[in-house]
């Protein structure tokens, strides 16, 4: 490695600016030189095979700039630590005066070669983490990555910085990543690292703060659908969400909120604001919306993420299924994402939990709500499924004026117990077995019921819609 102290190099307030905004995607900070200097060497190896950024020694994560001193002999030691890098890595290294204490910087480029190897492993950058790859699908996966550039990292040539970007979007970033206002935009979009080397604005910045970044791409958008039923025959609501990531999240949450059912507990009254209940748990739609806006493959230009609500669920789906890098078994456990950017700014503004732990969190919140755990498909389309709560009373409401009293009340007793008998719905219902059997049979006509099994049989409720105009 070759050590250059650069006429370039980030002066007093760029590193305070840095450390304001916090770790992240692009930043890194070490309290002090820690004895086992392999670990900084991991780090500025994972920001080489991403998009580079910046590690500084004397900084501490509740981000206090402490001051730290390295001699000459430490300096060798990180140099050669660092060198250890294969292929060769160039590095900016070089101590700061930040108001009278000294701090230590080193500034990784995205490396041209990729990938960047350190002991034979291969360490990338994950949102705010470094990660090891350690299995032949992961650097598979990698290589692939590697091979077409990660969509949020390659240049968005058609985009005029100075024309095309909202100041609105920017200043809501700022406030929900708490950075401090005195931070220029310039210095916020160097520090975020969301420009090339050649001045182009990267695809992940412009879908977080162009003004319509939908006229750049036009799949990067939500698709939100209500059907009637629980089959895709009737659309009775279709719309597109547009805008930056962050908008298109919270109009899709907009949308499904005015759809499902919300109740209001009493805690609210008074000057306290109420508490709203979603038949499904609220979080779980965040944390199935922002992995979708997070995760998804940007390169697929023909599809797109759609929310789609039936009667009975309401299934998310986004373009890419499982990044292969991670097993079947290890899903739900592990995460690697197709765009580091994006899920580092989705990060950055407090929106998503640590790696991996999104799934699970969806379980668990279906699970203390007793409801039906969520279902995942991940081959091809990636799609998350909640069933919603089911109210019998409602369904068979749709019924009433379509069915005799008598088939009404026989739907109201099975769907109490699948194991009745025959001759007890003749008793509920006052028919004679005759009757019952003509009543039965058309509501097996109609698709509601069937019968599974004879003797120690069940009976099957479909519990289906009325068609739209009957």
């Amino acid at each position: 490695m070759k050590i250059i102290y650069s006429k370039n190099m980030l002066n007093p307030t760029d590193i305070i600016a840095i450390v304001n905004s916090g770790e992240g995607f692009n930043a890194e900070f070490k309290v002090n030189l820690p004895s086992n200097l392999k670990s900084i060497t991991e780090e500025v190896c994972a920001f080489a095979n991403a998009s580079g950024g910046i590690v500084l020694i004397g900084v501490d994560d509740k981000n206090t700039i402490k001051g730290v001193t390295l001699d000459n002999s430490k300096r060798s030691a990180i140099q050669n630590s660092i060198g250890e890098i294969s292929p060769a890595l160039q590095c900016d290294f070089y101590m700061v005066d930040v108001n009278g204490k000294d701090i230590g910087v080193i500034e990784v480029p995205s490396g041209l070669n990729k990938p960047y190897v350190l002991s034979g492993a291969i360490y990338v950058r994950q949102g705010p983490n470094s990660q090891k790859l350690t299995t032949v699908e992961e650097m598979r996966d990698f290589f692939q990555q590697a091979d077409r550039i990660y969509f949020d990292e390659a240049p968005c040539k058609e985009i005029d910085i100075t024309t095309d970007l909202d100041k609105e979007n920017i200043a809501v970033f700022r406030t929900e990543a708490g950075l401090n206002n005195t931070i220029s935009e310039e210095q916020v979009f160097q520090n975020l690292r969301l420009t090339t080397k050649e001045g182009y604005f990267k695809n992940g910045g412009v879908l977080f703060f162009a003004k319509e970044p939908e006229r750049f791409f036009e799949k990067a958008v939500v698709r939100c659908i209500a059907f009637e039923g629980t089959d895709k025959r009737y659309i009775i609501d279709d719309k597109i969400m547009t805008g930056t990531l962050y908008l298109q999240f919270l109009k899709s949450m907009q949308w499904l909120h005015s759809k499902l059912d919300v109740r209001y507990d009493i805690e609210g009254e008074g000057s306290k604001p109420r508490k709203e209940l979603w038949e499904i748990p609220e979080t779980a739609f965040k944390e199935a919306i922002i992995n979708s806006l997070a995760h998804r493959d940007y390169y697929d230009k023909g599809g797109r993420i759609t929310i789609e609500l039936f009667d009975d669920r309401v299934e998310i789906s986004n373009p890419g299924g499982l990044v292969s890098a991670i097993p079947r078994n290890e899903f739900g456990k592990r995460s690697l994402s197709r765009n580091p950017l994006i899920f580092g700014l989705f990060e950055r503004m407090r929106m998503v939990e640590q790696i991996g732990s999104g799934i699970s969190r969806m379980r668990d919140l279906m699970k203390e709500e007793g409801l039906t755990p969520p279902e995942f498909n991940i081959d091809g389309m990636f799609t998350v499924t909640f069933r919603r709560p089911f109210d019998f009373d409602k369904w068979v409401n749709k019924w009433v004026n379509l069915l005799s009293e008598n088939r009404i009340t026989i739907l109201k007793a099975i769907h109490s117990n699948l194991d009745i008998k025959k001759s007890e719905l003749e008793q509920i219902a006052g028919l004679s077995p005759t009757a019952l059997d003509k009543n039965l049979d058309i509501l097996k006509k109609e698709g509601l019921l069937e019968r599974e099994g004879t003797k120690g049989g069940n009976w099957i409720l479909h519990y289906i819609n009325p068609k739209v105009g009957e």
